[in-house]
């Protein structure tokens, strides 16, 4: 797909949101963001304790990390997420073979999601060289809501395997960044199966050369629950292909970086909502 060069208005947004870094890496909840309760490490956890002494079991590759990786022990501090806008602080409070178990220290806290959920669909199939993991770490890090791989004529499969991993990838970033709310990676779908989900979005977005700048597009936008971000494979769509999305209803914007940074940058001029995550 081409890219265009970035505008002088883009370049300087981008340079803000680089240093409100806090701000976008998974849109926080200004309650819980850069907290981490004094930098305390934190796990997922399926379930949270439901109220303050509650007890909730960590097992698996989370046991794991903290008692192998971390060398955490008896009485050590953490924080659990569920990955659905819950955290809670909590306390190791004993440990065996097969897991552990961590004693809340306080009521289970939760987040709402930020202001628009950004479904991302990407043709990345063909990627190699580790960026499609970079392209699925990034959107767990600027708050996508989504991720679907999108099969077309120039990029028609991605592999099982290739999924698990991307996965992997996702949540790791999710820890990373301290999102609260998991990004889903969804299966694949073909482009025909894409037509009605733009039909019915007030707010969908195509990376396409030659279109129009991103931040003409901007202007006319309304705050909406949701939206979608389409980005082509190498090569680009087909022409049908693009012409049937095109017809479909989608905005078509020009720069590929742009549509990358989208959401960080509506996020910087709206504003996230006071406790949103």
């Amino acid at each position: 797909m081409q890219a265009q060069v970035w505008s002088p208005r883009l370049a300087n947004l981008f340079t803000r949101s680089c240093k409100t870094t806090n701000s976008l890496r998974a849109f926080s909840s200004s309650a819980f963001s850069n907290q981490s309760r004094g930098g305390l490490p934190r796990f997922y956890s399926e379930q949270l304790p439901p109220s303050k002494d509650g007890v909730v079991r960590v097992k698996g590759d989370e046991f794991w990390h903290m008692t192998r990786v971390l060398r955490l022990t008896i009485d050590d501090r953490v924080e659990l997420f569920d990955g659905k806008g819950g955290l809670v602080e909590g306390c190791i409070q004993n440990i065996d073979q097969t897991g552990l178990d961590i004693v809340a220290l306080e009521n289970p806290k939760s987040a709402s999601p930020h202001n628009t959920q950004w479904h991302v669909y990407a043709a990345f199939g063909t990627l190699k060289g580790g960026r499609a993991d970079w392209l699925v770490e990034k959107c767990t890090e600027l708050g996508a809501c989504s991720v679907t791989p999108l099969l077309t004529e120039r990029s028609p499969s991605i592999s099982e395997n290739r999924v698990d991993r991307l996965q992997r990838v996702s949540f790791a970033a999710a820890k990373q960044c301290q999102r609260l709310h998991e990004m889903v990676l969804n299966p694949p779908i073909k482009v025909g199966g894409l037509l009605s989900l733009v039909k019915n979005s007030k707010l969908s977005f195509i990376a396409m050369a030659e279109a129009k700048p991103v931040f003409s597009a901007l202007s006319s936008i309304n705050k909406e629950s949701a939206g979608l971000m389409i980005i082509g494979p190498e090569g680009d769509f087909t022409e049908k292909e693009l012409n049937v999305i095109l017809e479909a209803g989608v905005t078509a914007v020009g720069d590929i970086q742009g549509l990358v940074t989208l959401a960080g940058c509506l996020h910087m001029l709206k504003g996230p909502k006071k406790g949103t995550s």
